[in-house]
C-alpha cells in the first residue's frame, strides 16, 4: 500500500512538472526541443489522414443509412454481434418491405384485377431493387467501411499512444535541460547531466518508434485506395442493376397497358397499312417504277452496323430473347431500326440475343 501511495505521488509530481514545462513553453518562457522536420511532416500527414478518414467514414454511413436513428441502432447491433462473435443477420431493406406490402395488397384486392396484377408486377421489382440494395450495403460495409473503422480503432490508437509518449519524453528532456542550466554546484551539474543523457536516450528511442509507425501511413493510403475502388465498383454494379430493373418494369407495365388497350384500339381503328395493302399486295415504287411486294406480317429488320463490346458485369438472361453475359468477355453488338435504345443485339459465336447497354463498354 505504501508503495502505491509513493508511486501515485511520484506520478502526480511528474505530471505537474510536465504541465509547468508545457505552460512555460506556450508562454515563451522556456525553450522547446523541436522534432526532426521529417518526423514533423509524418505527424502532420498522419493527423490529416485520421481527420479525413473520420469525415469520409461518417458521411459514407449517412449515405448508406440516411436515418440517424436507424444508423445508431445498426451500429449498436453490429457491436453486440461482434462481441458475441456471431454473424449479423441480413436486414430487410425499405424497398423489399414496400414490395412485400404491394404483394400483400394484391392478394386483398385480387391478383386477377388490373390493379392487383399491377401491384404484383411493381411489388416484385421493388423486392428485386431491395435485394440489390441489401447486397450493395453488405459489400460496401465489408470492402470499405470496415477497413476505415479498423484503421481508426486499431492502427490510429496505437499511433496516438506512441505520439503521447513522444511528447512526454520531449517534455522530460526539456525539463532536464532546464535543470542543467540552473545547476550551480558541480555535484548538481553531474546529476543533471546524467538525467539529461538518460532523457535524451529515451526521447531518441521513442522518436524512432513513432517514426516507424507513422511511415506506415503510406501503406494505409494504398489500402484505402483499393477500398475506394471496390466501393466505386459496388456502386456501379448496384446502379446498373437498378437501371436494368426499372427499364424491365417499364416494359412490363407498357406491355400490360397495351394488352388491355389493344382490343379497344383494334375495334375502333384497324391497322391502316393492313387495311390499305393486305399481305402480299404489289405496290408501285415511285422512285424506280418497279413493283415491290410488302410483307406486312414478317419483316426482317436490317443490321445498322456492328461493333465490338466488352462486358462489364455478369448478366443472366430473363427469357429466350436475351443473351447471358460474363464479365470481361468480348462480344459483337449491333442495333436494328425501332429497337429500344437501352438494348442492343449481341452475338457470341452462334448465340444471339438482346443485351442491356449499361452492362457493356463499346470498343469500336
Amino acid at each position: 500500500m505504501d508503495f502505491n501511495v509513493k508511486k501515485l505521488a511520484s506520478d502526480a509530481g511528474v505530471f505537474f512538472t510536465r504541465a509547468v514545462q508545457f505552460t512555460e513553453e506556450k508562454l515563451g518562457q522556456a525553450e522547446k526541443t523541436e522534432l526532426d522536420p521529417h518526423l514533423e511532416n509524418l505527424i502532420t500527414r498522419a493527423d490529416c489522414t485520421k481527420n479525413w478518414t473520420e469525415k469520409i467514414l461518417r458521411q459514407t454511413e449517412v449515405l448508406l443509412q440516411p436515418n440517424p436513428i436507424d444508423h445508431t441502432g445498426a451500429r449498436i447491433e453490429e457491436f453486440i454481434y461482434d462481441k458475441l462473435e456471431k454473424k449479423l443477420p441480413s436486414r430487410t431493406t425499405n424497398a423489399e418491405l414496400l414490395g412485400q406490402y404491394m404483394l400483400d395488397a394484391a392478394n386483398e384486392f385480387g391478383s386477377g384485377t388490373p390493379y392487383g396484377s399491377t401491384l404484383i408486377t411493381v411489388g416484385e421489382y421493388q423486392k428485386r431493387l431491395g435485394t440489390a440494395e441489401r447486397e450493395f450495403l453488405q459489400t460496401s460495409a465489408t470492402t470499405f467501411l470496415t477497413p476505415l473503422r479498423n484503421f481508426l480503432e486499431g492502427d490510429w490508437r496505437t499511433i496516438s499512444k506512441e505520439k503521447r509518449l513522444l511528447e512526454n519524453r520531449r517534455l522530460d528532456l526539456d525539463i532536464c535541460k532546464a535543470r542543467l542550466k540552473k545547476a550551480k554546484q558541480a555535484e548538481a551539474k553531474a546529476a543533471a547531466e546524467h538525467e539529461l543523457r538518460v532523457a535524451q536516450t529515451e526521447f531518441d528511442r521513442q522518436a524512432e518508434v513513432t517514426r516507424l509507425l507513422l511511415e506506415g501511413i503510406s501503406s494505409t493510403h494504398l489500402n484505402h485506395q483499393r477500398c475506394l475502388q471496390d466501393f466505386a465498383e459496388a456502386q456501379a454494379t448496384y446502379y446498373a442493376q437498378c437501371h436494368h430493373y426499372m427499364h424491365e418494369l417499364q416494359r412490363e407495365l407498357n406491355r400490360s397497358t397495351n394488352a388491355v388497350s389493344a382490343p379497344h384500339q383494334s375495334a375502333v381503328c384497324p391497322n391502316p397499312v393492313s387495311a390499305a395493302f393486305p399481305p402480299g399486295t404489289t405496290v408501285s415504287d415511285s422512285s424506280s417504277n418497279k413493283p415491290k411486294t410488302m410483307a406486312i406480317e414478317q419483316t426482317q429488320l436490317p443490321i445498322t452496323g456492328t461493333r465490338k463490346a466488352k462486358v462489364l458485369y455478369d448478366y443472366d438472361a430473363h427469357d429466350s430473347s436475351e443473351l447471358s453475359l460474363l464479365a470481361d468477355e468480348l462480344i459483337t453488338v449491333y442495333t436494328v431500326p425501332g429497337m429500344d435504345p437501352d438494348w442492343l443485339v449481341g452475338e457470341r459465336g452462334n448465340e444471339k440475343g438482346k443485351v442491356p447497354v449499361t452492362y457493356l463498354e463499346l470498343l469500336s
